[in-house]
């Protein structure tokens, strides 16, 4: 099995200008490693077209990086593939992440030897692909093959489009959800707040007791951009929201200033740490895990890292409270869906779902819960091992009545990265929500 290796970097989020100046070298070689692997093998000079006898065909398949941990699961999986299917060999291309969003994934589907079958997002992303021809459509071999049994319906949120489905679950995150210190609660006489009127209170009465009620760490904007997308989403409600981030209305409106005045408040009355467009996410996450502050919004990831940072501390989760007067449903969840996509111009589409059939397996969903990764089969998530919130927190998106895409997976990134801007400037006390929003607009003028 041939391992296409791009840029194999930490996943986590790094500085966004740093990422785009790797993207802009990723792209001159992107097209050079793809040709460089095709020809180091002259059979594959055929590949994909059609069962040759003795000849080996190549499924090729690309993602942003998972980590060496997970990386090795695919790779075992490609190899018991292989071992099932004789002549096929598997071929991964693995990519930094942003580099991978932005110009990677569509300069390979758009080279010589694209992939067969691709990581992507659910919702617009994905809607993107197919509107552009490189997703097949796959709902009858989901089926024929008992691959869709193996998954909640509620898994294929943002997989369908006009009624057919489109990809193949592997992973979902929930964005965001308000950590907070169950200790420093209990101390303090609170409980969750379920409205933004208590929610403020909460606040206030953390603050006053001398405790930094929020820390977030912003500095690559999409830290507080999740969760204020989320507080947008809940005003405006989620189709004006997709609206807005996919240029049909502007974002200058009455509700979206209305979103963002609640935002500003949070900065007017000190409910924020100073530092917010300073400090990273990971060090955002650390203040909280060692006490300096009774909540943190950021994603269901930060369970992990709290186990492994502070397995003591008493760790509980709240959703954005309900908005005054939100046209947006109040129960909502934001988070992302990802999953693979066929590649509609693949001559290997059978092959492909075969190997998502195996990827999906219990066999395959242990290996993956042992890396590190939380399996969205039906049988795929190990209760024994798995951590109680991160249950939960798989509870809450996969009966989530509504799924709000962040800016930065479910849209176009310069639009995503404006907004997440606008936002920075809010709850940094840098601007008032109309001149941010009037920047807004003058940022994504030249995208419409």
């Amino acid at each position: 099995m041939s391992i296409s290796l791009l840029f194999l970097l930490n996943s986590r989020r790094d500085d966004r200008l740093r990422k785009w100046m790797i993207g802009l070298v990723a792209s001159m070689l992107i097209t050079t490693l793809a040709g460089c692997s095709s020809t180091s093998n002259k059979e594959s000079t055929a590949v994909n077209t059609g069962t040759t006898e003795g000849k080996t065909q190549t499924l090729r398949i690309a993602m942003g990086s998972p980590g060496e941990g997970l990386i090795k699961v695919w790779e075992d999986i490609g190899k018991e593939f292989e071992s099932q299917h004789a002549g096929i060999k598997v071929e991964f291309n693995y990519q930094d992440d942003d580099t991978y969003q932005t110009i990677g994934l569509p300069n390979l589907l758009s080279g010589k030897n694209a992939p067969d079958l691709y990581f992507e997002w659910a919702g617009q992303r994905l809607q993107t692909r197919v509107s552009d021809g490189y997703a097949a459509d796959i709902t009858e071999q989901l089926q024929s093959s008992g691959l869709k049994d193996m998954f909640a319906d509620g898994t294929f949120n943002g997989m369908i489009v006009d009624g057919k489905t489109y990809m193949i679950p592997t992973a979902g995150d929930v964005t965001n959800v308000i950590f907070y210190n169950k200790e420093i609660f209990s101390k303090q006489g609170l409980e969750p707040p379920t409205t933004w009127e208590e929610f403020l209170t909460v606040c206030q009465k953390l603050k006053d007791a001398g405790i930094t009620p929020l820390v977030i760490g912003n500095s690559d904007l999409w830290t507080a951009g999740n969760w204020i997308a989320h507080v947008i989403s809940r005003v405006v409600g989620e189709d004006a929201y997709s609206e807005a981030l996919q240029l049909k209305q502007p974002f200058h409106s009455k509700d979206f200033i209305k979103a963002y005045t609640y935002v500003q408040e949070l900065w007017d009355k000190g409910y924020i740490n100073d530092n917010v467009n300073a400090l990273n996410d990971s060090e955002g996450d650390m203040m909280f895990l060692n006490g300096s502050a009774a909540m943190h919004p950021i994603g269901s990831w930060l369970v992990p890292t709290a186990v492994e940072e502070n397995p003591d501390l008493q760790l509980g989760y709240f959703n954005t409270p309900v908005m005054p007067e939100g046209k947006g449903n109040q129960d909502s969840v934001i988070g992302v869906l990802n999953g693979m996509v066929v590649n509609k111009n693949s001559k290997l589409i059978d092959e492909a779902i075969d190997f998502m059939k195996l990827y999906s397996s219990a066999e395959s969903s242990k290996k993956l819960s042992d890396a590190g990764a939380v399996p969205i089969t039906k049988d795929g998530i190990n209760t024994e091992t798995t951590h109680p919130l991160s249950l939960s927190l798989n509870d809450l998106m996969e009966n989530a009545p509504a799924l709000v895409s962040p800016p930065d997976t479910g849209y176009s990134i310069e639009v995503a990265n404006a907004l997440n801007m606008a936002t920075s400037q809010i709850i940094g006390g840098a601007k008032s929500p109309e001149d941010a929003l009037s920047e807004l607009e003058t940022t994504i003028a030249p995208l419409k």
